[in-house]
């Protein structure tokens, strides 16, 4: 069987704070099924472990790759190893954002490789980035 992973079961399974909750996480993540999670999710676990956790951001870049890194944990609808290249993006400064670092992951995982922003910072290696102007 498959699905998909929220943002709770894989905080639960990072932060292992409450135990019972964490080993339920730990039994669906390092169980036998093959479970996708979505770019929307992996965003939103880096905010809840940076704001609510106040876990360092080059630590929770870590926390993701690894969990990345497990065989049965798949990117819904972009390359994984184009997720983990974009999470890299993320830990040498606080320049670019998780969430400009997936936009940005869909875009080369689309094919399209053009984003629209307005945001300066956006990351521009392998993509073009427009103003619409």
């Amino acid at each position: 069987m498959s699905g998909f992973l929220d943002t709770s079961m894989v905080v639960r399974y990072l932060v292992r704070d409450v135990k019972g909750m964490a080993d339920q996480a730990s039994e669906v993540i390092e169980g036998e099924d093959d479970l996708w999670i979505t770019g929307v999710a992996l965003a939103e676990v880096s905010y809840v472990l940076r704001s609510l956790y106040r876990v360092p951001r080059e630590v929770v870049i870590d926390h993701l790759a690894a969990f990345l890194g497990k065989q049965n944990i798949e990117c819904y609808g972009i390359d994984k190893g184009t997720v983990l290249q974009a999470l890299r993006m993320c830990q040498p400064s606080g320049r670019t954002s998780v969430a400009d670092a997936l936009i940005w992951a869909a875009a080369r995982s689309s094919g399209q490789n053009v984003v629209y922003s307005l945001d300066a910072r956006f990351p521009r290696e392998g993509i073009e980035v427009r103003d619409g102007l």
